[in-house]
């Protein structure tokens, strides 16, 4: 009931609390320090690399790329507008070449001008870096074949193509692909300067064109961001001015040590969820401090098909079948803060339909475990008394999660262990086939609104790197029909958008079927700022609108 009363007074607040859409600028409120919390740094700085939600929230203060998504509440959030570009692009070539036009006089933070250099440099360096969407969402350029074969000497030559004269950028692509606008929106797809490193640049920031830029960084301690002071306003819609003079994020607390910042107004704002054990604390006592929403990501836990015993089909039913969703939504905060899931797509999204075979009466919804189904799986198996090891990040809920997980291996016969290490190298860790992980806890949060965002890219023969901390396909699952099946969806989705959805339903059932993770449940997000904060903003595809808020 405490998890209840924090959730509806969020809820009830976030409705009235909402800025409209490209609210006009407040000169008032420009200044001050906002500061924000986390338990650890997010990884690699590098914007092409990084992968996680934490500082692709952060990059949309730093960075910008031909197109952005809009900077604004709600779904409209999920829009494309014209950001470095000067407007979107010309399509030819049935839908394969794209034409954008620089706008003049944008300045990187380091003072260098941005040219078509720049850009054509920073699409070659996608591949250069090795960026985790390399293979998926950017393969379709002409030449990143030769590029994903050889990166180091990658010039996307026919792909991507700059006339400096003409101010202009036109991006060859081998077939149509109705997703394109989306994936050159993200941080992946950031400008960047010509000169940058080829190589992941890991805690050395990278110049950047957004109104901040990071002035200090210590991957143990903190970053701080500073106005750009060559930052003009070219598009509100895309990049607008941000209130605060300075955003300092400083890592190293505990979940309980962040809800007591916030509470003591030491902090303005928590990254990390709230452990469960506060929440009916600030729902009711700062419940105008709270603010709750849903959102498309997922929880789950990916198994190692490469790997004993996961590279068994039934050792991997035998996990789905014996986990209690209940339970586990109960530990991330209750039924308003999450809800059990058996696949892939969460609910809502582009392609789902329900789909549960795991569970006590298999169906369209999760009922309840079948531990005896789990035992016999394990038996027939083969792998009863083998040793896991399950990978959880450091955070109270994630280890929660971990601790539980290995409960229930132990009863279907596993002699399991649950490892918690930090959330700063978690996430790459789990990706790297040389770590040998057998399960892991993971999260994944929406690049943009497609099923091809998790299926494609999560389960796509193309996302598994062996031996690379970039290899977003954690489990390793190839199956070469279902892979041939993503590819004609994508290709239909450019004609018929809802038959193509409906491909991929049949291909989430096909993924669940064949097991490469059990999925554990879908969140709601719970953002708890200090009374400070004013004009909080919580945008579908990047959440809280940082720099969009005041603290004065």
């Amino acid at each position: 009931m405490k998890q209840f009363l924090m959730a509806t007074a969020a809820v009830g607040l976030l409705a009235g609390t909402l800025a409209p859409a490209n609210a006009e600028y407040l000169p008032e409120h420009r200044g001050g320090t906002m500061r924000l919390v986390a338990r650890s740094a997010a990884g690699t700085i590098d914007p092409q690399i990084n992968y996680t939600l934490q500082y692709w929230q952060i990059y949309q203060n730093l960075y910008s790329g031909l197109l952005a998504f809009k900077k604004a509440p709600g779904e409209a959030g999920f829009s494309k507008v014209p950001n470095l570009a000067e407007a979107m692009p010309e399509v030819s070539n049935d839908g394969k070449t794209y034409t954008f036009k620089l706008r003049k006089g944008i300045k990187f933070s380091n003072g260098q001008d941005l040219t078509t250099k720049d850009v054509v440099a920073s699409f070659q360096r996608i591949f250069k870096v090795s960026s985790p969407t390399a293979g998926g969402f950017y393969s379709v350029i002409v030449g990143a074949d030769k590029c994903l074969k050889d990166a180091a000497t990658c010039t996307l030559e026919g792909g991507v193509v700059g006339n400096e004269a003409a101010g202009t950028v036109t991006i060859n692509l081998n077939a149509p692909d109705a997703e394109f606008f989306d994936k050159i929106a993200l941080p992946h797809a950031a400008i960047l300067p010509a000169d940058t490193p080829t190589q992941d640049v890991g805690s050395s920031p990278i110049p950047g064109t957004g109104p901040y830029y990071i002035s200090a960084y210590d991957p143990n301690k903190g970053m701080t961001m500073s106005r750009n002071p060559n930052f003009k306003v070219w598009s509100e819609e895309a990049q607008p001015d941000g209130y605060p003079d300075v955003v300092q994020y400083d890592f190293g607390l505990t979940d309980e040590a962040e809800v007591t910042a916030v509470q003591n107004g030491e902090a303005d704002w928590m990254f990390d969820q709230p452990p469960t054990d506060r929440l009916g604390e600030i729902g009711t006592k700062y419940a105008d401090q709270v603010f709750l929403n849903t959102l498309t990501a997922w929880w789950y836990a990916p198994m190692n098909v490469n790997l004993p015993p996961f590279d068994n089909l039934k050792a991997r039913q035998a996990v789905n079948y014996a986990l209690d969703r209940n339970a586990l939504v109960n530990l991330f905060g209750g039924p308003v803060l999450a809800s059990p899931i058996c696949q892939v797509l969460p609910p809502g999204f582009p392609g789902h339909v329900d789909y549960c075979p795991y569970s006590k009466d298999p169906g369209a919804k999760w009922s309840a475990p079948d531990l005896e189904k789990a035992k016999q799986l394990v038996e027939e198996s083969g792998t009863k008394g083998q040793k896991v090891t399950i990978i959880a990040e450091d955070t109270a809920v994630s280890k929660a999660i971990g601790t539980y997980m290995q409960s229930v291996l132990t009863d279907i016969g596993y002699d399991a262990q649950v490892k918690p290490i930090s959330p700063n190298i978690q996430f790459t860790y789990i990706q790297n086939t040389n770590n040998k992980v057998q399960i892991s806890i993971s999260q994944w949060y929406q690049d943009y609104p497609a099923a091809s965002d998790f299926l494609n890219i999560l389960f796509g023969c193309s996302s598994f790197t062996p031996g690379s901390d970039s290899s977003i396909n954690i489990s390793g699952f190839c199956d070469k029909d279902i892979d041939a099946k993503m590819k004609a969806a994508l290709a239909l989705g450019v004609t018929d958008p809802e038959a193509a959805n409906k491909m991929w339903a049949e291909i989430d059932r096909a993924v669940v079927d064949l097991a490469p993770i059990a999925a554990l449940f879908t969140p709601r997000h719970v953002d708890f700022t200090s009374k400070r904060v004013g004009n909080f903003q919580f945008n579908s595809q990047f959440y809280w609108m940082i720099t969009q808020s005041w603290v004065q």
